[in-house]
């Protein structure tokens, strides 16, 4: 979906990150009209105007995605900082989706820990993870298997996730915690690979 923001007031341009657009609202044409989350990270990384950087990981850069266009304007700016980290945050292991899909199912739960759709979704996410955390790589068929997965089951149980947590009360204080986790968690797993590259391991 494209925003067209209204022209910033002086106040608010007193705002914005140095060296980057006006943060904004879901995706935008040209950095001129502002940028959301992922766009300033594509354009921290160097390359083109995008809100899914090569960079960052399909399922990380939909969770900040939906982070961005559901919080307030304070809350979203407080969560600028995390552009340069997502400019370079993608964990190359298998089971790295469905562990972020089924952290987000959780949070969700702790809002509604009685709903049976989320704990379906919960387990099916552990399963999966501790499935392909055994896994070898799997090549083309499994980057085929991991692509329907996220554009089906999982897709839908973290966009599920994400409703019932904006519902809350204090939604943005929730959806900024978990996106400032997911962050670092994948930065972890990155840093990990790296150092398991470099010693000639395998990562666990």
């Amino acid at each position: 979906m494209i925003a067209f923001p209204p022209r910033p007031s002086e106040q608010s341009r007193a705002l914005a990150p140095d060296g980057l657009p006006m943060p904004g609202r879901f995706a935008h044409l040209h950095p001129d009209d502002g940028a959301c989350l992922m766009e300033a990270a594509a354009l921290l990384a160097g390359g083109r105007f995008t809100d899914s950087p090569a960079g960052t990981h399909p399922a990380l850069a939909a969770l900040a995605r939906a982070v961005n266009d559901s919080v307030t304007d304070a809350a979203r700016l407080a969560l600028w900082p995390l552009a340069a980290d997502l400019a370079d945050a993608r964990p190359e292991g298998r089971a790295y989706a469905p562990l972020l899909v089924g952290a987000v199912v959780d949070a969700a739960r702790s809002t509604r820990p009685t709903s049976r759709r989320l704990a379906r979704a919960s387990r099916a996410c552990r399963r999966r993870a501790e499935r392909l955390a055994r896994a070898r790589a799997g090549g083309l068929p499994g980057r085929v298997a991991d692509l329907l997965w996220w554009r089906g089951p999982g897709r839908r149980s973290l966009e599920h996730a994400l409703q019932v947590l904006c519902a809350a009360p204090d939604a943005d204080q929730r959806l900024s915690r978990l996106l400032r986790q997911a962050v670092a968690d994948a930065r972890g797993e990155a840093v990990r690979a790296d150092a398991c590259e470099v010693r000639g391991e395998r990562p666990a």
